[in-house]
């Protein structure tokens, strides 16, 4: 990854212009969740690498940045249970697999589901009867076939995401993210995560850190240098118990984004499987204080 030097990076507004737009423009509506979310259709971020890795200075993740990416490690590898998800330093993902959505589910304690992320990454059911390493195959097309639109990975199965009256769903939570395609343009990758829902002030920083971080590791397995990393979010919200913060967040200035890189470490990984978050090291970041406390609606 080629970045501009620190001092010549332009500062970058566009997750604080987001927050903005939202709590404008954003219509309430009711959540199974509790409070009502601020929601707008169909946002998108663009971030020239270049110009910074998109680690938000809106408010400072200094001590969580990394554990996003552990989490996209442990997804990609299979992790569908809370052992799993702890064996790469994932220790949140408790108000999602408690004993009443496992059981409500037909799931054993602690299992998220077939259908959550690592069960589609990993694990995707074939026709036959097997299954599908998404990742893994999508490293392979992008080295042989550099040049196709197909580079894609999907979290969603649909058999196990049903809902409605007499239908159980085999996860305890829809995917929300990690709907990926990846082009390469002018010899460099440009990476497009589509994003299903997003809780912007507390979710979606880490999903923009940690597909980011996916670019950072193709660019590591294919050889072809990062260049751009896009982000969509088709139901983008604020819930109304982190108003407040985000006003915090609008009213500082815009700064620049710092860099992340992989480690000595990072750069000898030749499986996408072997990836960590300690693989990554960021540097040149200058956020502001961070805001602790912020609600999350599990």
């Amino acid at each position: 990854m080629r970045y501009l030097a620190p001092g010549t990076r332009v500062p970058d507004s566009q997750y604080q212009q987001l927050l903005g737009r939202i709590l404008s423009s954003g219509v309430p509506v009711p959540t199974r969740q509790g409070p009502a979310a601020l929601t707008l259709m169909q946002q998108t971020m663009h971030f020239d690498l270049a110009n910074g890795f998109p680690v938000i200075t809106e408010r400072s993740v200094a001590s969580f940045w990394r554990k996003p990416i552990g989490e996209l490690c442990a997804f990609i590898n299979g992790a569908t249970t809370l052992d799993e998800l702890a064996d790469f330093g994932c220790n949140w993902w408790g108000e999602w697999a408690t004993p009443e959505k496992t059981s409500s589910r037909g799931l054993p304690p602690g299992h998220l589901g077939p259908g959550s992320y690592g069960g589609a990454f990993r694990h995707f059911p074939t026709a036959d009867g097997g299954e599908f390493d998404q990742f893994a195959h999508l490293v392979e097309q992008i080295t042989e076939l550099p040049g196709d639109r197909t580079h894609f990975v999907s979290p969603w199965i649909p058999q196990y995401q049903v809902r409605g009256r007499g239908k159980t769903p085999r996860t305890t939570i829809a995917p929300c993210h990690g709907w990926v395609h990846v082009r390469v343009i002018g010899g460099s990758l440009h990476l497009h995560m589509f994003q299903r829902s997003g809780d912007v002030p507390v979710g979606v920083p880490a999903n923009m850190i940690q597909y980011a971080a996916l670019l950072l590791m193709l660019e590591q397995l294919t050889g072809i240098t990062a260049a751009a990393y896009y982000h969509t979010i088709s139901d983008a919200h604020i819930y109304e118990n982190q108003v407040d913060s985000v006003k915090v967040m609008l009213a500082r200035e815009a700064r620049r984004l710092p860099s992340v890189q992989l480690t000595e470490a990072g750069r000898r990984v030749s499986d996408i499987h072997d990836f960590r978050g300690e693989h990554f090291e960021l540097s040149d970041y200058d956020p502001h204080p961070s805001i602790p406390a912020i609600p999350v609606a599990p």
